[in-house]
């Protein structure tokens, strides 16, 4: 009975699983489609998926059928207070996708860029989620404090399953399948352990894709405006360029997080 009642959390989560798996598919089918043809759908559904999943966030802070929900899940559970594996499942998907890289599998962008991207996907997301928590002020199901909502450990999780996904989409489907399933499990243990609510975990994951793509649109632009061209050789010009490149990186220094600028020359 203990099993059935985690099984059917866990499917209750993976409502949102087809579609991202769907987003993962529609990108692999864009990638076919002929350049000429402007096709936004792949777009639009990237955002609109986390985008619904903040909502229906949203919507449970008020006494309704959502907030329901919560309880209802709550009140059929077994809750287990064993080991907290999801503590270290959260980065799992971002551990594979540097094992990949360093395995000479293609990706989308350089390790430096990975680097600059992941940190900066969860600094943003993070810090999201960290206001969001002092500001709403929920009770955690277990009473310990009120920093329910949303959840950091799952929002952690998919942005490590989105970076995954946007690093190596473009070579197999299954890769962003299985990121996103370990992200999912990250959130339903931690409903499981009693440490939050479906719609806390369902909000993280919202926060966290959405907050990974939003770097990643932003990124090239950021790189436009610090980096710059020069040349050594006026006679020379288009063999020899002064590639003056310039990074912000994420960073955490007593207690603030902080931005730390390295320019090479």
């Amino acid at each position: 009975m203990k099993t059935q009642k985690f099984v059917a959390i866990i499917l209750l989560l993976a409502a949102f699983q087809p579609f991202l798996y769907g987003q993962a598919n529609v990108n692999a089918a864009h990638d076919s489609i002929p350049k000429k043809q402007d096709c936004k759908a792949p777009e639009i559904v990237g955002i609109a998926i986390p985008a619904a999943m903040i909502t229906y966030g949203v919507i449970s802070l008020g006494n309704n059928g959502i907030r329901q929900i919560d309880y209802n899940v709550h009140n059929s559970i077994n809750i287990s207070n064993g080991f907290h594996f999801e503590d270290y499942l959260q980065f799992a998907p971002a551990v594979a996708a540097y094992a990949m890289k360093f395995s000479g599998v293609k990706s989308s962008h350089d390790l430096l860029d990975m680097t600059v991207l992941y940190g900066l996907s969860n600094l943003v997301a993070g810090g999201i989620t960290f206001g969001t928590k002092i500001e709403v002020g929920r009770m955690r199901p277990d009473n310990s404090d009120r920093q329910s909502f949303p959840s950091g450990h799952t929002e952690t999780a998919f942005v490590a399953a989105e970076f995954l996904h946007q690093e190596f989409k473009d070579q197999s489907v299954w890769i962003s399948v299985g990121g996103y399933t370990v992200a999912t499990v990250v959130g339903v243990a931690r409903i499981y352990h009693d440490k939050h609510w479906v719609s806390d975990v369902v909000t993280g994951a919202g926060i966290g894709i959405l907050s990974t793509k939003a770097v990643y649109w932003v990124y090239p632009y950021l790189q436009k405006i610090f980096r710059k061209w020069d040349v050594y050789d006026k006679y020379d010009k288009k063999h020899n360029p002064d590639y003056r490149q310039t990074f912000i990186f994420p960073g955490y220094s007593n207690g603030d997080l902080c931005l730390t600028l390295s320019k090479t020359f």
